[in-house]
């Protein structure tokens, strides 16, 4: 499902969408990884933020 782009709530923010482009490559920035390994880390802990954000730990 796509990221409806109207409703641009708190729990959207939470979330990382790996079907949005934008919003890997914000994402990958913003923890200082590449795309791959910000998808590897989605794939093993779920697309919450603060959780990828704990498993890249000092990767950050």
């Amino acid at each position: 499902m796509t990221d409806d782009k109207t409703n641009a709530g708190g729990a959207d923010r939470q979330r990382i969408s790996l079907e949005e482009d934008y919003e890997v490559r914000d994402w990958s920035q913003k923890f200082g990884v590449s795309e791959q390994a910000l998808r590897d880390a989605v794939a093993r802990v779920g697309n919450m933020a603060a959780d990828v954000q704990r498993e890249l730990g000092g990767r950050r």
